[in-house]
């Protein structure tokens, strides 16, 4: 509760306070009617309880002034102690003997309001308000407020407006808050429509590593096979092994990916997708398995040299980044450049990874008819995420190269740009 709400209140319990008081003086010491309260009791006859005076002064008793003070002064407490201001207003009511006025019955109704607007016991509240018009129906069944006739409309029509206000401001509070609710909801379904379609993005470029090299290689294998099949049966069978290879590989691979996007308890640990039985996890691929990786290349018959020039540790996710980068590489080189000789380059510089990867070809850029491009754009997000660079193009002596450059620690990004990866951009 702020400072200017206890203010506010206090400055209404002093207001009330006084005219209450007032209020009771000017009843006691008035000497027409209109002013007393008229009650209506079973078996007797109306009459008019006048306010009492004390003896030889014209004046209320103590008690009567203490008793229309309290039944005011409590409303400073309204919001602080609703159900303990409301209480203690009623007894005062009741204790005044009659001498009630207008201010009387206005403080009592406000006190009622503030119990079941402010207390933090709503069903405690609203008992102590039902159990109060109890015992005032009970003690004073035909009680009735000492208002003259002619405000009998002021007050039918006042409660009446503030009711209509009061149903007025909870619909638009209500029609701003479904507003609200609507716009959070949009909002909502926007954001998960966002991740939904980055979470696509990145499982059709990780589908696209994990897929495209290892079909590569059991295309170019397959079709090495089919044509030593009838004159060099052996040679056949190396070529028909390595298609196994692969394919076992893609299926371990795809396994580990498609593990991640099941549902638990969908398939049963270890099982083959294929129906071949048991397939052994694996972790993902770093740079420690390129030599795997260019041996299976070279298997397919694509004469590969590797180069590798002072290896360090990486952390998992950059080095599994720089085998995506390798295997994108050679991955192109078979689907558009057959056999040519190709060369991979890797050197863990100080502050740095760099990876250029080039054949002496003649196959066409990723961009056109046929080739989507997925494959580097996948690649340039991979290697953005690590704050690196790579760039592929034709060489200027024919071929293609692919040239990557990955920060290894937070000041990396500072080093000016290699001669060679600059050479490679244009």
């Amino acid at each position: 509760m702020s400072g200017a709400a206890r203010a506010a209140d206090a400055v209404i319990a002093a207001v009330a306070t006084i005219a209450a008081v007032v209020a009771v003086i000017v009843q006691a010491r008035t000497s027409g009617g209109g002013f007393g309260t008229f009650i209506v009791r079973p078996g007797f006859k109306p009459v008019i309880i006048r306010p009492v005076l004390a003896p030889g002064t014209g004046w209320p008793p103590p008690g009567i002034l203490v008793a229309a003070a309290l039944t005011a002064a409590p409303l400073a407490f309204r919001r602080i102690y609703p159900i303990a201001a409301f209480c203690v207003i009623l007894c005062a009511v009741i204790g005044s003997n009659g001498n009630t006025t207008t201010i009387t019955y206005a403080a009592a109704i406000f006190a009622a309001y503030s119990a079941v607007a402010y207390s933090p016991y709503r069903r405690a509240a609203l008992l102590s308000v039902l159990a109060a018009a109890v015992i005032v129906t009970a003690a004073y069944p035909n009680t009735t407020p000492p208002v003259p006739e002619r405000f009998t409309a002021l007050l039918i029509l006042i409660p009446t407006v503030a009711v209509a206000a009061a149903i007025r401001v909870w619909r638009r509070r209500a029609a701003e808050s479904a507003e609200r609710l609507r716009r959070a909801q949009a909002e909502h379904e926007a954001e998960t429509r966002r991740a939904v379609e980055l979470e696509r993005a990145r499982i059709a470029s990780e589908m696209h590593d994990v897929v495209t090299h290892n079909v590569s290689v059991m295309v170019v294998q397959a079709g090495a096979a089919r044509r030593v099949l009838d004159s060099s049966p052996d040679d056949a069978r190396e070529a028909l092994l390595a298609v196994e290879a692969s394919g076992r590989t893609a299926m371990t691979e795809l396994r580990n990916l498609l593990g991640l996007l099941a549902p638990a308890g969908a398939a049963e640990p270890g099982a083959d997708p294929a129906g071949g039985g048991e397939l052994a996890l694996s972790p993902q691929p770093d740079l420690g398995q390129i030599d795997a990786l260019v041996e299976r290349v070279r298997a397919a018959g694509l004469p590969v040299e590797l180069s590798v020039a002072g290896r360090r540790d990486l952390p998992a996710g950059l080095a599994l980044a720089a085998y995506r980068v390798v295997q994108e590489a050679l991955t192109n080189v078979l689907k558009h450049a057959g056999q040519a000789k190709t060369t991979i380059q890797i050197e863990y510089r100080p502050a740095e990874l760099f990876i250029t990867v080039y054949d002496d070809g003649g196959h066409a850029t990723m961009a056109a008819p046929g080739g989507d491009g997925r494959g580097l754009i996948g690649l340039r997000e991979r290697i953005a995420v690590y704050g690196g660079q790579l760039d592929a193009g034709p060489r200027p002596g024919g071929g293609w190269r692919l040239t990557a450059r990955i920060p290894l620690d937070p000041a990396a990004g500072d080093w000016p740009t290699p001669a060679d990866f600059q050479a490679a951009s244009t």
